[in-house]
């Protein structure tokens, strides 16, 4: 037949397509984990999703291309043995995490907008077009976030201290809280002291306790051990006797700089 009368194209395809090799092919098909592109009669390569953009993560690259496009590449690997090329489009261009490399170091401060939350934090988008973690442990000293948007919104232009990068793994994070020093070290010890009473608010109610809120937004906890109500210690659920934005008297009773948490008290020998 005409493929056993033609030479295969793959026994000299490392030597037409060392790695570094800018190639145009035209694309062949497109599953969601890659762009698939025909360099030569007989010969594919392949672009993993990864490989698209350095800054855009794809999810799907038919959003992005059609087959019978044409598209630039740069082989990055041929494997003969297993008939496969790797292609980048992304290598194209420099990696913006060179740049950012050399532009920035840690401690220094840098603005940038959020561009998407996870549970454990949110990205933002620096100028450079790369994304930066801010983790959502590194965004108060004081309060007990559980999602990122107690906190940001997506859109929002954000001041934020450079706290690590790892240009070659393309990541680098940020912290909120760092823009302002850390009160556990002196302030909240000096202002407060176990023995002292409080008011405060309560703003989270949980299965073992109340976190109620002090001055100047931070947040004790009253372990549900520690919680009476008309001289009683309460061991049913709290929700049934308290809410959200009750206003409570307590006691200090324990101030912990190291684990950052202040112990409180509502019973009556100790309020």
């Amino acid at each position: 037949g005409y493929k056993q009368k033609r030479p295969d194209p793959w026994e000299t395809a490392d030597e037409k397509y060392p790695p570094g090799k800018r190639i145009t092919g035209r694309i062949t098909s497109l599953p969601d984990y890659g762009i698939f592109v025909e360099i030569e009669d007989g010969l594919e390569g392949r672009i993993h999703v990864t490989e698209v953009d350095w800054t855009e993560k794809i999810k799907k690259p038919s959003k992005y291309f059609s087959i019978g496009d044409t598209v630039d590449a740069v082989v990055l690997k041929v494997d003969k043995a297993e008939r496969k090329i790797s292609l980048s489009i992304k290598q194209l261009k420099p990696s913006p995490w060179e740049e950012i490399g050399q532009k920035y170091k840690i401690g220094q401060q840098v603005t940038g907008r959020v561009r998407s939350f996870t549970d454990f934090g949110a990205f933002v988008g620096l100028e450079e077009g790369a994304d930066a973690l801010l983790h959502i442990s590194d965004m108060s000293w004081t309060k007990h976030i559980k999602h990122p948007s107690e906190l940001c919104r997506k859109g929002q232009k954000i001041d934020a201290v450079v706290l690590s990068i790892e240009p070659e793994k393309g990541r680098m994070a940020l912290g909120l809280k760092q823009l302002t020093p850390d009160p556990w070290i002196e302030e909240i010890p000096n202002k407060f002291k176990p023995g002292d009473k409080i008011n405060g608010k309560i703003i989270k109610i949980t299965d073992f306790g109340l976190f109620m809120e002090l001055e100047g937004g931070v947040e004790g906890l009253i372990y549900s051990s520690e919680i009476e109500k008309d001289g009683k210690t309460l061991h049913e659920k709290l929700e049934e006797h308290f809410k959200i934005g009750d206003e409570i008297t307590a006691k200090i009773i324990r101030v912990d700089t190291a684990e950052r948490k202040i112990g409180l008290s509502m019973k009556m020998h100790s309020v």
